[in-house]
């Protein structure tokens, strides 16, 4: 008998099976890990230093592009003095802590503003090579850490000039809340640049000095660790198949201090597109970390390992039950049929066939069983045993009723497991650290949002300065050049004083009104398909002239998706849709009130102006955390009166309620797939080729003696189809013998 045909495997792998659920069923539905920090918290620890990895990131490359874009067009037109050139870097851009030109052959210093920059860096290494001219981290007399900017200024007929720009590593300002700090980490570990340990003190006055240090310390360590950590590779440090971040990130736990763990999150600054577009930035080996304190909650329940054991217990005792279900009206029938098909075939006849009760077995028994008298008798070929059938037993189902028995007490695991056990509600606690990271989280967002749309205005105001103001071929020249480098606008153009287009570049222009005490960025389209965001610049030297560029939905849409943070709409002052991470409809109300209120809420001028606010709802068992961030700081976007806006629900979190929700639900699924694989492999090995068997044994007893039978499996059932072609045969040779004796037995007619 072959080991991998017949019924034994499926029972076998289906007692294995069950087995092996019920070990997971014991560890996954026992008690959790002994977790100091919820995988949750830990993981916006990640995501937030992502988020601010990203933003110094897309800070980095703007000061770049800026700077060569500005000296490219610069070249492209008549010599600049020194002090014009950065006069006009100085009020198109607000983002550098110092400028100089300096005259590359002599050394000599031109023009300078803002804060000194030492020039002893300055060699030839910096100005020839492959990594000429790029980016590089000079450390000032005062021990901060500044990044030199660097463009070449060219006329023909002068010397060559070098553009120097130094900027702030620092991330961006924002709202840490009172005790998440973070840190800007070089290759080797040292830290940069810090932020939050300022706010931290002044907002604790009686915050500890010792906890402070140590906190200080721990930035210090983990900043060290995360440093190391990043040097991997993006592909060697991630799990096969994951996306998200591009670049390396992860969580770390410091050491305690009072009942509270210190724990990071870092991200190496990384390119958006690695595939696409180069990151100046991410070529610098830079390593955001942020550190949040939270207090430790292990996750571990009392009597939760006893709950685990009693449901692996049932499984198994149900397990056992279905795989009995299937030896005693399966299994043991099939083989009985086996051996008396086998004794017959070898001519035992002797011994009366052992009939099942039911079944297909039961049809098979009763048809050997008039074979065998067919054999035996020593009358007419169609006498005993050859008359009506003997009536089926077992109905229509026959040898499926045992699979359906089998298939109801596994489910009477399955579902209770899958869809009762472990199920949540509204009443779900959620760490208030949650709450205030959905709330950081968003105002860092906004800010992102509020200094891409500065950046855009400021290209504008760029663009602007080099126009000719009675030359349209410059005009042309600079719009279809803007509009290539960026991929933020629409469409281009420039309007005069009564709103007439007089040059343009991309798409269709959109009305722009003259009026000054309207804002330099505008909303408008109400009633089309996407809202029509513009941002204006006024040209120099032509009066009421006005550089209107059109920014694209899609560029504001691709600021807001980010991991860990649900959806993301950017909305006005009427609460009406403008940008989404996710589909939206133009100028669509928020989709429910509590998020209206939100909005109302966080735009409430509590003195210091609207701040960002947090709100945890529970509504029909749902539990979801949202966030309301307008927008706040400098530039010509702090009042356009806009707010972003987040919610996620809270079954996203990696907390141990909803974690053992889905176990539970993995749990019940897999026994469904036990079900589904060893049932199905049953009927189809097994019930199915029994019910053909059957049939034709049927027939053969019925005395179709002609249809030849052929094993097509080789187990069981192929064994007695074997044996009933031997019984076939016997019954056409014991039917010649039968009509050749009745031949010799007639007496002869006439004769002599």
């Amino acid at each position: 008998m072959p080991l991998l045909g017949g019924i034994r495997p499926p029972i076998a792998v289906l007692c294995v099976l069950i087995l092996a659920l019920a070990g997971l069923t014991a560890k996954v539905l026992g008690p959790g890990d002994d977790t100091v920090v919820p995988k949750a918290v830990l993981s916006s620890q990640q995501h937030f230093a992502e988020d601010g990895a990203i933003a110094l990131r897309a800070s980095i490359d703007e000061r770049v592009t800026d700077l060569e874009r500005t000296a490219a067009a610069l070249r492209a037109g008549d010599p600049v003095a020194p002090e014009r050139v950065l006069s006009d870097l100085g009020q198109a851009y607000q983002k550098w802590t110092g400028t100089t030109v300096m005259e590359i052959d002599s050394g000599k210093v031109l023009a300078a503003r803002g804060e000194t920059i030492p020039l002893g860096w300055v060699d030839q290494k910096v100005l020839t090579g492959d990594t000429a001219l790029t980016p590089r981290m000079v450390r000032l007399e005062t021990g901060d850490v500044r990044l030199m900017t660097m463009a070449l200024l060219e006329w023909k007929g002068r010397p060559k000039q070098l553009l120097i720009a130094s900027g702030s590593l620092a991330v961006p300002q924002i709202n840490l809340g009172p005790f998440r700090t973070m840190a800007v980490a070089a290759r080797d570990g040292e830290v940069l640049a810090t932020a939050g340990f300022e706010q931290a003190d002044a907002t604790d006055a009686g915050r500890a000095g010792v906890e402070l240090a140590f906190m200080r310390k721990q930035m210090g360590t983990l900043s060290d660790k995360a440093a190391k950590l990043t040097e991997q590779h993006p592909s060697h440090a991630k799990e096969p198949g994951s996306r998200g971040y591009p670049g390396v990130s992860g969580t770390l736990l410091g050491g305690d201090y009072n009942g509270r763990v210190a724990t990071a999150g870092y991200a190496a600054l990384a390119s958006s597109d690695p595939e696409d577009k180069k990151s100046v930035a991410a070529g610098l080996g830079l390593t955001v970390v942020a550190l949040l304190p939270v207090v430790a909650q292990p996750t571990v329940e009392q009597g939760r390992e006893l709950y685990g054991l009693v449901a692996a217990g049932v499984l198994v005792a149900l397990g056992l039950l279905a795989a009995a279900v299937l030896w005693t009206t399966v299994q043991r029938p099939l083989l009985r049929m086996f051996l008396e098909s086998r004794r017959l075939a070898r001519g035992d006849l002797t011994r009366p066939v052992s009939v099942p009760r039911w079944g297909e077995a039961a049809r098979i028994g009763a048809a050997l069983e008039r074979l065998r008298t067919r054999l035996g008798s020593t009358g007419d070929a169609d006498g005993a045993g050859a008359g009506t059938p003997a009536g089926r037993r077992g109905g229509r189902l026959g040898a499926a009723v045992p699979l359906i028995v089998t298939a109801v007490l596994l489910l009477l695991w399955c579902v209770p497991v899958g869809l009762l056990l472990n199920r949540t509600d509204g009443s779900v606690s959620v760490p208030t650290t949650m709450v205030n990271d959905q709330r950081d989280r968003t105002d860092l967002i906004a800010d992102r949002l509020r200094r891409a749309l500065n950046e855009a205005q400021a290209d504008l105001v760029s663009s602007a300065r080099l126009m000719a103001s009675d030359d349209s071929g410059s005009t042309a020249r600079v719009l279809d050049e803007a509009l290539a480098k960026h991929s933020r606008y629409e469409a281009l153009y420039v309007v005069d004083d009564g709103g007439r287009v007089t040059a343009q570049a991309g798409g269709d222009p959109h009305a722009w009104s003259g009026d000054k005490d309207l804002p330099l960025i505008r909303v408008s389209g109400q009633g089309g398909k996407k809202p029509v965001i513009q941002a204006g610049a006024p040209v120099p030297e032509r009066e009421g002239a006005v550089l209107v560029g059109e920014l694209r939905v899609e560029f504001l849409n691709s600021l807001l998706s980010r991991p860990g943070l649900g959806e993301v709409r950017v909305v006005d002052a009427k609460a009406q849709t403008i940008a989404a991470s996710d589909g939206f409809l133009a100028f669509e109300e928020l989709p429910e009130q509590p998020l209206a209120d939100l909005v109302r809420a966080a735009g409430v001028d509590t003195g210091a102006g609207p701040v960002e606010n947090g709100l945890l709802i529970r509504e029909g068992g749902k539990v979801t955390v949202a966030a309301a961030a307008p927008f706040s700081g400098g530039g010509v976007a702090a009042d356009v009166g806009w707010t972003v806006v987040s919610s996620q629900n809270a079954e996203r979190f990696q907390l141990a309620a909803y974690e053992r929700e889905d176990r539970s639900v993995l749990a019940g699924m897999l026994g469904l797939a036990a079900i589904i694989v060893c049932l199905g492999w049953t009927y189809l090995v097994v019930v199915r080729p029994m019910r053909a068997l059957a049939t034709a044994a049927e027939k053969l007893a019925d005395g179709d003696a002609k249809t030849v039978l052929y094993p097509r499996y080789q187990d069981e059932v192929g064994a007695v189809v074997r044996s009933l072609e031997l019984l076939r045969q016997q019954v056409q040779a014991h039917r010649s013998n039968q009509a050749r004796q009745a031949a010799e037995a007639r007496p002869r007619v006439g004769g002599r």
